[in-house]
């Protein structure tokens, strides 16, 4: 055997599998799942087998890039550059690491002396180590002095952590991934699990198969539904109204625990008198929706199947993109209240995480109103929509961005490319030309997970710390941030990875004091589920949940009426369709990595628009059509006609930038966090 056998943990989804690596002169021959691991089971989906191919790509950024604009506008830095810059092409010169962090390091302090502290942002952090998620708030808050640093979890489960956090003090999945097999029952809403976390997926397949044991929930029929007992197709925007169905059942039947309520919980009186005195919470009220009369019947099945038996929750984004995605968790958890359904093995709540390390950027203070381990910061800063808003206004002036492709992923779009031109300065540390990264004055390549050590934290809470599977002499994001700290001025002297990680196991002990490297070396396999003392903890709250005085809180929340649901009790049908999104297995978030894999790619090279067959005579006889709402416009899509979506309703991937998916959403985000309603928008149809 020529090769080398290295383990070490997926850079895809908040899953975090287990890989190991056949690794040949610096080279990946092979990446396959751990036979003998702990979170991937001897299984891993294509993207952690076959998307490795991005090491290599000859368009991964390998020296530091100036845009000649920006030299142009700024003549001091371009004579402190002179004679250390190469021509790349029309719009970039490249240089050397040091010339990059002397150029960022003068634009910084000339804009932190013209405009403050708080006229710079900095987002991202979730798709890198903990590590470097760790300085790259404390270099915001500390270094620079400003308290805007946010991450992606503003666009995905940051209505979990509100949720959560209002309910049970914890915004963290409560169980480890194995407690499927020690489910009874099992509840999927708002989450394509086999496209979007398909290791977890195929531990509920293989209790499914064995129990028939699983309901799914959602606005479409998706692949899950082939082995569910229970099926529930709603209406757009419905996940509030369905969970305080289920509560009002188990209430209305007393279904619920007795015990556990009255000993671990607060506020039951109040929420029970508030749902049960709800209209919008009889799962009767389903009868007066056209198309979805069923679900009246359907519903109190599934909410007393969850309240008799030990049950789990899992959901996903077509949860938290809603205008009420933190009162949903909210519902979410009442349910587990009510029914005791919380600390113990086989009964939980699971939020499906979305990027490798977004559990762990949250744990290490990217957050606008965390500090890291949750504690307050000095001072609260604004939360990535706000700080659009800011940059527009002109009180936002820089921005350092670290692997969040803010020009695709975000919504309004149009919006953010104004937003983008306003500001005086971008830099970027990424591993390509991501639509961000075009719109940067200074990008920075930097490693990838698989060239680095790092912590990292998945869905589970559970640490991994990750080994290089190929040597890079790029620099990894903190060293980055060293450097600059020290061009500005500052005093970071941090010398390794482990050296940071020990200030965190300080900084946030309440999660990571006995999680040293050391001991993280010793249990790669099985990894450590957070807080991490003396010994670990796989499940939480198993005698006080995380609130201050250990209850668990009910605050009821009801249901408003609009959109879909609204049009069809008042005419039966809508003029135009309501538009979801979400993900496909072979690509991810915004493809920077997986289109660099061409057995990938291969399999889905484009955003593929799906419609109802009953709906086919109301599009245009065109392969493609471009779909408008109020804020902007796609670009053109290819429509595939198919029985699993309801008519009046679409379904599209958001994965390719040139489809232009998120010129479609405007400002319309959840109420308490803002997280981006990307589930539902009205949207024409017509011919490209």
């Amino acid at each position: 055997m020529h090769y080398k056998e290295i383990e070490s943990v997926c850079t895809y989804c908040g899953v975090g599998c287990d890989i190991v690596a056949e690794v040949e002169e610096n080279g990946i021959r092979k990446i396959r799942a751990d036979k003998d691991g702990y979170v991937s089971q001897g299984k891993l989906c294509v993207k952690g087998k076959y998307g490795y191919d991005f090491l290599t790509s000859s368009e991964r950024v390998r020296a530091p890039r100036i845009a000649r604009r920006f030299l142009e506008k700024n003549p001091p830095i371009a004579e402190a550059l002179e004679g250390r810059l190469e021509p790349l092409d029309e719009e970039w010169y490249t240089t050397d690491l040091q010339s990059a962090i002397t150029a960022a390091a003068m634009k910084l302090t000339q804009i932190r002396d013209t405009y403050g502290a708080e006229s710079f942002c900095a987002i991202g952090g979730a798709r890198t180590s903990c590590e470097s998620a760790y300085l790259f708030q404390k270099f915001c808050r500390d270094s620079i002095g400003s308290p805007h640093v946010d991450n992606c979890a503003r666009v995905c489960h940051s209505p979990s952590l509100k949720g959560m956090r209002a309910t049970i003090g914890e915004g963290a999945a409560t169980n480890p991934y194995n407690d499927i097999y020690e489910a009874e029952f099992i509840l999927i809403i708002g989450s394509n699990t086999t496209e979007a976390h398909p290791i977890v997926a195929n531990r509920i397949i293989d209790a499914a198969r064995l129990h028939d044991n699983v309901a799914v929930i959602d606005v479409r029929e998706i692949k899950m539904m082939k082995y569910a007992k229970h099926k529930a197709v709603i209406p757009y925007e419905a996940n509030l109204l369905v969970l305080n169905m289920m509560a009002h059942v188990i209430l209305k039947e007393e279904l619920y625990n007795r015990k556990f309520v009255e000993s671990r919980t607060s506020g039951f009186s109040a929420y029970r008198e508030k749902i049960l005195n709800d209209p919008y919470a009889d799962p009767e009220f389903f009868r007066s929706v056209p198309g979805y009369e069923h679900l009246a019947t359907l519903i109190p099945v599934i909410a007393r199947e969850y309240a008799l038996k030990k049950s789990m929750i899992f959901w996903g984004l077509g949860v938290t993109e809603h205008l009420d995605g933190s009162y949903a968790v909210m519902a979410i958890t009442h349910l587990a209240l009510l029914t005791g359904n919380i600390g113990k093995t086989g009964a939980g709540l699971m939020p499906l995480r979305g990027q490798n390390n977004v559990q762990g950027a949250c744990d290490m203070g990217c957050l606008p109103y965390f500090a890291p381990d949750y504690q307050p910061p000095e001072k609260e800063g604004l939360m990535t929509p706000q700080l659009i808003d800011a940059m527009l206004e002109g009180k936002i002036k820089a921005m350092l961005n670290m692997g969040e492709d803010v020009a695709h992923i975000h919504p309004n779009q149009n919006k953010i490319e104004k937003a983008l031109q306003a500001l005086e300065f971008i830099m970027v540390q990424e591993l390509f030309m991501t639509e961000i990264a075009k719109r940067a004055d200074i990008v920075i390549g930097v490693k990838s997970a698989y060239e680095k050590e790092g912590v990292y934290v998945n869905a589970m809470r559970r640490l991994h710390l990750s080994q290089p599977l190929v040597k890079s002499d790029l620099p990894d994001d903190w060293e980055v941030l060293v450097k600059l700290d020290n061009a500005m001025g500052g005093s970071y002297r941090y010398e390794s990875g482990e050296e940071l990680w020990n200030e965190v196991r300080e900084v946030a002990h309440r999660r990571f004091s006995g999680a040293s490297y050391l001991r993280l070396r010793r249990h790669r396999k099985r990894g450590l589920q957070w807080p991490v003392y003396t010994e670990d903890t796989p499940v939480l709250h198993l005698l006080d949940f995380r609130t201050e005085d250990g209850l668990g809180k009910f605050l009821y929340h009801g249901y408003r009426e609009r959109g879909q649901i609204e049009e069809l009790r008042r005419s039966g049908g809508y003029e135009g369709f309501y538009l979801t999104t979400g993900r496909t297995l072979a690509q991810y978030n915004n493809a920077a990595q997986t289109l660099r894999s061409e057995k990938l790619n291969d399999r889905y090279g484009e955003d593929i628009l799906l419609a109802s067959e009953e709906d086919a005579e109301r599009f245009p006889k065109s392969e493609y059509v471009v779909l408008a709402s109020r804020y902007g416009k796609s670009a053109p899509l290819r429509v595939k006609f198919t029985e699993k979506i309801r008519p009046g309703t679409l379904f599209v991937t958001f994965h390719h930038a040139g489809s232009k998916i998120n010129y479609l959403f405007g400002d319309e985000s959840d109420e308490l966090i803002l997280t981006a309603a990307f589930k539902s928008v009205k949207v024409e149809v017509s011919p490209a």
